[in-house]
């Protein structure tokens, strides 16, 4: 079947360069194959910094709007899932803050969202929201700059050069940006171990 909606999926095998060049031309449907292939990762790491399905379906609308916006910022064409991947983990990030605002309604989102499949073992639920609640507070007090490369190590799965290119900074930056989280993170989190 040939129609307009073809023309996308022809573009599934195009290098990401050249993907986000046209997009940043104006080119819809190259911003689309785009976001399709990078969807599911993004969905991936806002759904781990949340903790909710709903709320990362949220945050990868707001980062892929935020990227079509942006895309002259992008320094490196080839480096397009990287930057979708920070892009996504500062709105997730922006998210939990924003919720950190009115933490009674989070509560009740987070055991919406996250009860429907623990009714078998409540206290097992009760543990692993306390466990992820504490893990995202503990990110959220981390310096931005090593939350950022924390998170596109441990949710992003990039090397340290990809988070260097990323991030514009050098890999012996991530990796002592990195060191310092764990630390700290390893610290706050102590009592989950």
């Amino acid at each position: 079947m040939d129609g307009p909606t073809s023309v996308p999926h022809g573009l599934e095998l195009v290098p990401d360069a050249i993907l986000a060049g046209r997009a940043s031309d104006g080119d819809t449907a190259a911003f689309e194959a785009l976001a399709r292939r990078y969807g599911p990762q993004m969905r991936a790491c806002a759904r781990r910094i949340t903790g909710s399905f709903a709320d990362a379906d949220d945050v990868v609308q707001e980062s892929l709007m935020q990227a079509w916006k942006q895309l002259d910022t992008l320094r490196d064409n080839g480096a397009v899932k990287g930057w979708l991947l920070r892009i996504t983990g500062s709105r997730s990030i922006d998210h939990l803050r924003r919720r950190k605002v009115h933490p009674e309604l989070a509560a009740e989102h987070e055991a919406a969202a996250g009860g429907a499949g623990n009714h078998d073992n409540p206290e097992s639920a009760a543990v692993n929201g306390s466990r992820v609640a504490a893990l995202k507070a503990a990110l959220a007090r981390l310096p931005e700059e090593q939350r950022r490369c924390w998170v596109l190590k441990e949710f992003g799965d990039q090397s340290y050069e990809e988070i260097a290119s990323t991030l514009n900074i050098s890999a012996d930056s991530v990796r002592g940006r990195l060191a310092r989280a764990r630390v700290t993170l390893a610290r706050e989190m102590e009592e989950w171990r």
